[in-house]
């Protein structure tokens, strides 16, 4: 063991452990989770970065000498490599509004620094965590710009994961093009449409979240490195706010700015706050479409049966041959928990007062949770689901024929009466709508079959139905 010492007196640390006092007594007082900050890679990395491009910055305006500069920026090219993340043992949970995660980042940089100085861990009088590494920083700049950095890259991850499940249902659409079948309204008939036609909603739902998920991640590029405390930038450089930013976005390859507010900027969680609203929005819409996918698949006798979802495990400790749509069923409870945490990013950020929110750390949680956990659902629905699905070909094309809704596509040539009475007819008696048409004269027998061509019913008839010659109107926009 060594012997350290803060405000509360000294304490035993581990000789070996990286960390120190602080982060021994963050541990003690916060058994939370049982989920330590190591969890969260991205976090690791991004709090590296800023103790980096910190340490550069106060080089550069002369207030930290070169060598011990060096030693702290060599420490954090190791943590962002992804060396001593173990080292990283504060509960995500935590009161202090990040001190604890500020402070275990300090000590873990400090004692490497130490050791690539020729120095033992816990030597402070020869580079201290506060005093250098911590160098013209607050928790309260550091913490929120850390999460603001690791959610950035976590949610250019999803946008990815995202673009490999849209791809997918893309593919989807183009194989089902051809696929007649019933859509449906209130889980009732409606109107004839294609398979294909289904399947690229999905691709276009997926994708227009893509654009919110890219023009929010926009707003948390503002960042509050140089306020320190709670924006008046008290114990730092008039110079080091500027500095810190232009090294910031040299480190981590993003379009970082200054907020121009310094005070609004240290305690608003607005931008958490969208962020999570717009991945309550991916996820609601994964989970409607996971509701389809169970509802088509479902039977495989006795329900729709218009799909069907791959097997990948025996669906049933009792019942043999039962297959579940397990896949989109794990997914649908992602997109619980994703909306759960938005509850919780939206009270955290509520609950903030005067001049700083001390819940971030429950924000990070959550919004880091969200990120990971949607964008390995995305993976896993493509993977285990959406490339192996195939369509029942003929049950779709019966259900089209048989449907009384077929006669829609006949309001514009019959009449809406006419047309209610066949269908009153049709499904009274269970007869098909044609049949029907054909024998009370409504149309003439090529008119009929122009008009219920399948390639015809799925689009405008306007634009569809062609005229003596076989030619189509031209769209005149």
């Amino acid at each position: 063991m060594r012997t350290e010492h803060d405000l509360l007196g000294d304490r035993e640390v581990p000789r070996e452990a990286y960390y120190g006092v602080h982060t021994m007594r963050a541990v003690e007082n916060f058994p939370i989770s049982g989920i330590a900050i190591s969890a969260y890679p991205e976090l690791i990395g991004a709090l590296a970065a800023i103790k980096q491009a910190a340490a550069l910055s106060n080089m550069e305006l002369g207030l930290l000498d070169q060598r011990r500069g060096r030693a702290i920026v060599a420490a954090c090219e190791e943590l962002r490599a992804g060396r001593l993340h173990d080292q990283f043992v504060v509960d995500v949970i935590q009161g202090g509004a990040g001190t604890s995660t500020n402070m275990n980042a300090n000590e873990v940089i400090a004692n490497r620094a130490l050791e690539i100085l020729g120095h033992a861990r816990g030597e402070y009088a020869a580079l201290h965590p506060n005093e250098h590494v911590n160098m013209s920083q607050s928790t309260n700049d550091v913490y929120p710009t850390a999460l603001k950095i690791a959610t950035s890259h976590g949610l250019q991850t999803l946008v990815r994961a995202m673009d490999v499940l849209r791809l997918a249902f893309a593919g989807k659409a183009a194989e089902f093009k051809d696929v007649l079948k019933m859509g449906r309204t209130q889980l009732q008939d409606a109107v004839p449409m294609t398979l294909g036609q289904e399947f690229n909603t999905y691709a276009v739902m997926i994708g227009e979240d893509q654009e919110r998920l890219r023009e929010a991640e926009i707003l948390i590029h503002e960042i509050n490195m140089g306020a320190t405390a709670i924006g008046t930038g008290i114990n730092a450089h008039p110079d080091y706010a500027c500095l810190v930013c232009r090294y910031l976005n040299a480190i981590t390859g993003l379009p970082l700015v200054t907020a121009p507010d310094l005070v609004e900027a240290t305690q608003d969680c607005g931008a958490f706050v969208q962020i999570s609203g717009v991945l309550k929005r991916v996820a609601v819409k994964i989970s409607k479409i996971c509701n389809d996918l169970r509802l088509l698949s479902s039977g495989p006798r006795a329900g729709f049966g218009e799909i069907n979802l791959p097997a990948v495990q025996a669906g049933s400790s009792i019942m043999p041959g039962k297959v579940n749509p397990v896949i989109p069923e794990v997914v649908n409870q992602v997109a619980f928990e994703v909306i759960g945490n938005d509850v919780t990013v939206t009270m955290a950020a509520e609950a903030g007062q005067l001049q700083l929110n001390a819940f971030e750390p429950i924000i990070a949680h959550s919004l880091f949770k969200s990120i990971s956990h949607l964008s390995q659902a995305c993976l896993t629905l493509e993977r285990g689901c959406v490339t192996g699905i195939t369509a029942n070909r003929d049950r779709l094309r019966a259900d089209v024929e048989n449907s009384i809704g077929l006669v829609t596509a006949l309001n514009p040539y019959i009449g809406y009466a006419a047309a209610t009475a066949v269908a009153v007819e049709a499904h009274a008696s269970g007869r098909g709508v044609a049949e029907l048409v054909r024998e009370r004269g409504l149309l003439t027998e090529a008119t009929l079959a122009a008009i219920l061509k399948p390639e015809m019913l799925t689009r405008p008839q306007s634009l569809a139905a062609a005229d003596q010659d076989g030619r189509q109107p031209q769209p005149i926009c």
